[in-house]
Order: structure tokens, then sequence, then C-alpha cells
């Protein structure tokens, strides 16, 4: 699945509302969850790719003895200024890297880790293969993906919504790139093709998405993610009306708040052979 520069951007006010609706929205619980799998491993250094505004990193910080390393990169400088200033519970050392060029020297973490990062790669097998390069020898490559739009509520929902809105040129981004790497085969075939050789795993698992109201979600999905981006290449005027639409579908769908809907991921661990 390939995907546009525009895609990548997180920029503007996109990271404050990204941390503020999203993250609390569909993020915090497979951050847990991811944490809880690298602490599982016992890595002495972690590297976290697409850290975004440190959703990970600070359940990493929890969750890892004091003495494990951690760095947390990302793509986006204003991204990672809003994980900077949120701080984590330990120091942290935070840097801009693109995951398909990382400025670290060869076989030198314990555990790579990205969460909902590699969807946003135009090419998802070089990524996993500077991955692979800056792993160690025996290390972890752990990484979660969203599964398909159909099995993530919220999402389908606003999706379908917006091409109500815009039924010559429905703005597909949520389907496109954040729900368009979920295929099994095709995630071990790029794996492979990165020189991950080994066994590998990979778990489906689910949680449930809660917001207070129907327009929190309608907030998230439309000015928390690039897709706002895309609601705005269609006229500078329609992000109201995006929310507006978005939030009443949302409320027909779930009721009038609070309300919650399925979310489901992948979760491939792999290792680094030698």
């Amino acid at each position: 699945m390939n995907t546009s520069t525009g895609d990548r951007v997180f920029s503007g006010s996109i990271p404050q509302f990204y941390q503020r609706y999203m993250v609390p929205l569909i993020f915090e619980p497979y951050a847990i969850d991811l944490a809880r799998r690298a602490a599982a491993l016992r890595p002495a250094t972690v590297l976290e790719i697409a850290a975004g505004t440190g959703a990970v990193t600070r359940q990493l910080a929890e969750q890892l003895p004091a003495a494990t390393a951690i760095v947390a990169t990302d793509l986006n400088p204003a991204m990672l200024e809003q994980a900077q200033g949120l701080g984590a519970s330990r120091a942290v050392s935070w840097r801009q890297a693109d995951a398909l060029q990382l400025p670290f020297e060869d076989q030198v973490f314990d555990a790579v880790v990205c969460q909902f990062g590699y969807m946003f790669l135009p090419d998802k097998a070089a990524g996993f293969a500077e991955a692979r390069r800056v792993l160690r020898p025996g290390g972890a490559f752990l990484f979660n993906v969203w599964d398909r739009i159909e099995d993530n509520a919220f999402a389908d929902t606003v999706e379908q919504a917006l091409a109500r809105l815009f039924p010559g040129d429905p703005p597909k981004f949520m389907s496109r790139v954040p729900h368009g790497y979920y295929d099994a085969a095709v995630i071990a075939a790029d794996l492979a093709r990165a020189g991950f050789t080994g066994q590998r795993a990979l778990e489906t698992v689910a949680f449930e998405s809660r917001a207070d109201t129907p327009q929190m979600a309608a907030i998230a999905y439309c000015q928390g993610t690039p897709l706002r981006n895309e609601i705005e290449a269609r006229g500078a005027d329609m992000l109201e009306q995006a929310i507006n639409i978005a939030t009443d579908a949302l409320r027909a769908h779930y009721g009038a708040g609070p309300i919650a809907g399925k979310i489901q991921a992948h979760v491939i661990t792999t290792p680094r052979s030698t």
C-alpha cells in the first residue's frame, strides 16, 4: 500500500489534538500492551521508532528497569516536541529520525519497538531492514499495525460519513494508511525480504475504544490525524462540516455518549537471527 508525503505529516495543531484526543481514544491500551511485551524481553537498550507524542515511551519508562536505556525517535519534529514537553518518568533520549534511514550504528539495540508507525512508510521492507540493521543478533523486533478498518468501529464510521460529505472525492486516509497494512501474509513477506527469517509471532488483539461524546471522537479523527490535511484540501472551510457529519454518524451508531466501539490490531514479534 503506497503512501503519499502528506500522509506522514503531523504538523500545525495536529500533534496537540492527537495527544489530547487520539491517545486516550485508541492508542493508550496498545501502548500499555506493547510496553509490557517489551519489558518481558528484558532488554538493556531499546529503540522506539515513530514514537509520536510518547504514548509508548512513557509506558516503556514505567515498565522497563531503570537501567534500561530508552531512545525514542520520530520523523516529525512537532510530534517529538509534544512528547518531550510531556516528558517521561525517567530519562529518555529523544531523537528526530526517519525509520528508513536510522542515524545509529549497526547492532546497537537489544529491542526495536514501534507502535502504529510502519503503515506510514512508503517502503515497509526497507524500514524493517533498518530495524534489523540496528538490532543485535538475538535482539527482538516488536511492533503493531491496525487491522482492517471494518474491525475498527469509530474509524470506519467516520470514513463512511465523510464519503457522504465528499461523494465525488471521499477522503480515504484512514483506510489507505492506518488501516491499509493488515494482511498477515504481506507483512510476513516484507519481514522476510528485510532479513527477518526466524520464527515470528502475530497476535490479533482487540480492545474497546471509548469517548465521552461522539463529538470528541469526531474531533480526534478529523483534527488529530493527517485526515485533517485531506479534509482541508477539499476546502479550507470544510473542517467544521466534516466534524459535524462525523459526530452525527457516531451518535446515530453509538448513542449520545459516552460511546464505545471495537478497535483491533496485530502485534508482531520477531527475532534478529545471526
